[in-house]
């Protein structure tokens, strides 16, 4: 079969620049919310993976289709079976049921396409996030001479900070690696994210130098970390950073950062903070004194696509002074980076992992401007406290359940009474039932229930669906003698 002629597809894509052709898909998003939000229906898929993975076993397509029917093949393969995470059952990870405003803000991103990697081709929205990030760093508690920048995620930013702190320990580090010399280490508590040694590692220093900190009632702790530090001092090793937690991943804990800021000062030590998930405290009026201390921090990764609802991705990267952004990546290319810019408002790009970076400063921004940061702090209360009535519900049935923690954020760790493989069997069950949806753990070398509120539409009512769910699959049969 021919190809069709130049005329032909651009006609097409013309056709489709409407917003008629946009209906089907516009229809399809807010249709997504209007079924899931009343919390009818499934919250993941009954179907299983292989017959999933069926639907789309097919030659490359060749040959234009009408976008109409393009539009229905999405909704029915695609959306049908996906996670609904917006419906209020949807208790899982850390990925947030995203703001409509956000998410109609993702359709103007991508048509605008303009590139963050130099103001000439993001004319508008270099100085957008510029001001974003600066509210941001405002926010820490930081002067004019902070910065930061957008990331794919806390994973990325993380990363980024840590080569900012090798360019502050080795300036040369760029260009001549790490060098003949004694290795840095790293340093990070037992439950930090995998983040922290994913950079380790790919920076070439080695996982084997991302060390654990003991934790204290899963943060932490401090008095380990200074013995652990004048035991590195005594030997002669040097250290990198010390990464603190704000809000782990697995119970939402938070690691003190005015005693670790402290002694990380005392000794001139690099802190990064992984506030990925807890930064957003600092919108709170309740929780905000859990980062005290945040301003201590040299970086700080931050990921408004959590506990800010954005769709992904959207994340952050901030420290303290500009200048070590930019050392962080010591590069030149002049087919882009032409120079003349003020040293003030540099182009974003040398600040960036990322090369070709989308604008997603602006679903950050329109959040900001349609909710304020107020409203934004009172999504965040509201979650935190739906986990604290989770967990006052559940320590009133201790016959049947077992906390692990107070929750500290919108993060709770629970158990039914029973072994490790009741548990994960229990959670199976209620995953696949339809009912709702939540995840598992291991804290204390013991498999544990886990769950996230990501959702503002869940409530008391839906929480009590959870505990009479997981309770009557507890009384099954299947978990009968457990």
């Amino acid at each position: 079969m021919a190809p069709p002629p130049p005329a032909a597809l651009l006609a097409a894509l013309e056709a489709d620049a409407t917003l008629d052709a946009a209906g089907p898909f516009l229809r399809m998003a807010t249709e997504h919310y209007a079924t899931t939000r009343s919390g009818d229906g499934s919250v993941s898929t009954t179907v299983d993976r292989g017959t999933i993975a069926a639907r789309f076993d097919e030659p490359l397509p060749t040959g234009m289709r009408p976008l109409v029917d393009v539009a229905a093949r999405l909704a029915r393969e695609v959306v049908a079976d996906a996670n609904h995470l917006t419906h209020p059952m949807y208790l899982g990870h850390q990925v947030s049921a995203p703001i409509a405003a956000a998410v109609w803000s993702e359709v103007v991103i991508a048509a605008l396409n303009n590139s963050m990697a130099v103001w000439e081709m993001s004319p508008t929205t270099t100085p957008l996030e510029e001001r974003v990030i600066g509210w941001m760093t405002q926010l820490v508690g930081w002067g004019p001479a902070a910065a930061g920048t957008m990331t794919s995620g806390g994973t990325e930013a993380t990363f980024t900070a840590l080569l900012a702190a090798r360019a502050a320990w080795k300036p040369d580090a760029w260009e001549r690696g790490w060098g003949n010399g004694p290795a840095p280490v790293v340093l990070c508590g037992a439950h930090a994210h995998y983040a922290v040694q994913r950079a380790v590692g790919a920076m070439g220093l080695g996982t084997a130098h991302c060390l654990k900190v003991p934790s204290d009632g899963f943060r932490m702790s401090p008095t380990a970390l200074a013995a652990m530090l004048d035991e590195l001092a005594a030997a002669g090793r040097p250290v990198l950073a010390v990464v603190a937690t704000a809000g782990q991943t697995a119970t939402g804990a938070f690691d003190d950062l005015e005693v670790i800021g402290t002694l990380c000062a005392a000794r001139g030590l690099w802190l990064h903070v992984d506030g990925a998930h807890g930064a957003s405290a600092l919108l709170s009026a309740t929780h905000r004194s859990r980062v005290r201390g945040i301003h201590l921090a040299r970086s700080v990764a931050w990921d408004p696509h959590k506990m800010m609802l954005l769709p992904l991705s959207a994340g952050m990267v901030l420290v303290r002074d500009a200048r070590d952004l930019s050392a962080a990546f010591a590069q030149q290319a002049p087919y882009l980076f032409h120079g003349g810019v003020a040293e003030a408002h540099p182009d974003l790009g040398t600040r960036s992992f990322q090369c070709s970076r989308r604008a997603d400063v602006v679903k950050l921004w329109v959040t900001l401007q349609r909710l304020g940061a107020d409203g934004v702090g009172a999504l965040y209360d509201h979650l935190c406290g739906l986990a604290q009535a989770l967990h006052d519900r559940l320590a009133a049935a201790p016959d049947r359940f077992e906390v692990l923690h107070t929750p500290e954020s919108n993060i709770l760790c629970f158990r039914v009474h029973g072994s490790d493989a009741e548990n994960l069997r229990i959670r199976e069950a209620f995953n696949r039932s339809g009912r709702g949806w939540i995840t598992t753990t291991v804290l204390d070398g013991r498999r544990v229930l886990r769950v996230t509120v990501m959702n503002p539409r869940t409530g008391p009512a839906h929480l009590e669906a959870l505990v009479q769910g997981l309770a009557q699959l507890a009384e099954s049969p299947a978990g009968a003698g457990a």
